[in-house]
């Protein structure tokens, strides 16, 4: 226990920095180097990273990429994406030029419905409880005007509030369950509000009402807040076109490809093994476009997971079909974005990464990140079902391979024109090297 420290957000950052130092490092000064070097120049640009969360010592980078030549609903998208794993940007780019040529993606937004819920305990009759519940629910929406009315301006705001009986799971365990629609913003912050006041106005009249006994009186509120699962804010992408479109530099046999291709998601719809990976892949697309326009990718990774397991078993989030000639493959998915409010207005990149796209509406950007989804999706399985995954992956993990040995730009060319020809394996990278460096 010797390494506990009191008070440390209390502390100035180099403060903290120097107590990290000495505590944990055995090169302090190569260390200290190290967490400066990341520091932004543009003392008000760090001073703003800083502020982001608690505790900063420096700036954690992912580098920001772009894959060019999206169509989609007949626009042409340059699409960021923040992410580290080698082959997720050239993967994305290749299917957004494959599909460029082919009609490009077709896109449509479901539903922009998200839920929040106020969890709560009640000892007592389930009918007492809904009659009281008919008699507060205006209140709820009334308690709640100062929170909505500018959400309201603009269209959106509480879409309904449900009583929901969960006591055959949990005794005593009952719900508000509350829809809303939110427009450009994420929403959270709004929807805490509303279920935060929610909970104080079912609490203040279940103490008044004059139906109840004192034990029903007594509702205890365990919390307050909004779900991730959004199955109700939901987003379709789509590709299409005959079968013998197919064919290109690398699918010299289109009916074979597509049957294959077919084959290859059919089973990640009915193995769960399979289909953890098959989403993986889905999700490097999709995160890496909600991290680079400021969304939370946590969130939507939780929300995603979940859909992927609504009919019990986990499952593939992209399908396809071969109908009268007709290769077709979708994705249906659900996808709570924002473009204003949170780090849309504050990160500088996020602005960037979001003026890219032609400043979308958060409809416009579930599009686009479901797009993206179905881009990296279709690249994965269509190499899986022709060259292989690794060969493609492995020329793509070559520069990580060689930046780790400190390789010369004039040893890097020289190897990567050797491994168009060779395989790719880490001991092989390392024999090169060595023989080119003998």
């Amino acid at each position: 226990m010797s390494n506990m420290i009191a008070g440390f957000s209390k502390l100035s950052k180099p403060e903290k920095i120097e107590w990290l130092l000495n505590t944990y490092f055995l090169d302090i000064e190569a260390s200290r180097a190290l967490v400066k070097q990341y520091w932004n120049t543009d003392e008000k640009l760090q001073k703003l990273h800083d502020e982001f969360i608690e505790n900063t010592i420096t700036n954690y980078y992912l580098p920001l990429g772009v894959a060019p030549n999206f169509l989609i609903n007949n626009s042409l998208y340059a699409v960021p994406m923040a992410i580290e794993e080698s082959s997720v940007v050239a993967a994305a780019s290749k299917a957004a030029k494959f599909w460029l040529e082919r009609g490009g993606f077709k896109t449509e937004v479901i539903s922009t419905e998200k839920i929040g819920q106020v969890h709560f305990t009640f000892n007592g009759s389930y009918n007492k409880l809904q009659a009281f519940f008919d008699i507060v629910k205006p209140i709820l929406i009334e308690d709640t005007s100062d929170i909505t009315k500018n959400m309201e301006r603009r269209g959106g705001g509480i879409l309904d509030i449900e009583l929901r009986d969960k006591t055959e799971q949990l005794k005593n365990y009952f719900q508000l369950h509350a829809t809303f629609e939110t427009l450009d913003a994420m929403g959270a912050n709004f929807i805490n509000s509303c279920l935060e006041q929610f909970a104080s106005t079912l609490k203040r009249e279940a103490s008044n009402y004059p139906v109840f006994n004192e034990e029903e009186k007594n509702i205890d509120i365990i919390m307050s807040i909004l779900s991730n699962y959004v199955p109700n804010c939901l987003v379709k992408a789509e590709v299409s076109c005959k079968v013998e479109d197919l064919k290109s530099k690398d699918i010299s046999d289109p009916l074979l490809f597509a049957t294959k291709f077919k084959q290859a998601v059919n089973i990640a719809e009915i193995e769960p093994y399979r289909a953890v990976t098959h989403n993986k892949g889905i999700m490097n697309g999709i995160d890496a476009v909600v991290l680079a326009t400021g969304n939370d990718f946590r969130a939507v990774e939780a929300g995603v997971h979940a859909y992927a397991s609504r009919n019990g078993t986990y499952s593939s989030l992209t399908h396809c079909t071969i109908d009268d000639g007709i290769f077709k493959f979708w994705i249906e998915i659900p996808l709570a974005l924002g473009t204003v409010g949170g780090l849309t207005s504050l990160h500088p990149l996020v602005k960037f990464s979001l003026e890219m796209l032609q400043n979308p509406t958060a409809k416009k950007l579930m599009q686009i990140v479901a797009v993206a989804g179905l881009a990296q999706n279709f690249a994965a399985v269509k190499s899986l079902t022709t060259t292989g995954i690794q060969q493609g992956h492995m020329k793509m993990h070559l520069m990580n391979i060689l930046n780790q040995f400190e390789a010369t730009d004039y040893e890097k060319s020289k190897l990567i024109e050797y491994f168009k020809s060779n395989v790719v394996t880490h001991s092989a990278v390392v024999e090169a090297i060595k023989n080119l460096r003998n």
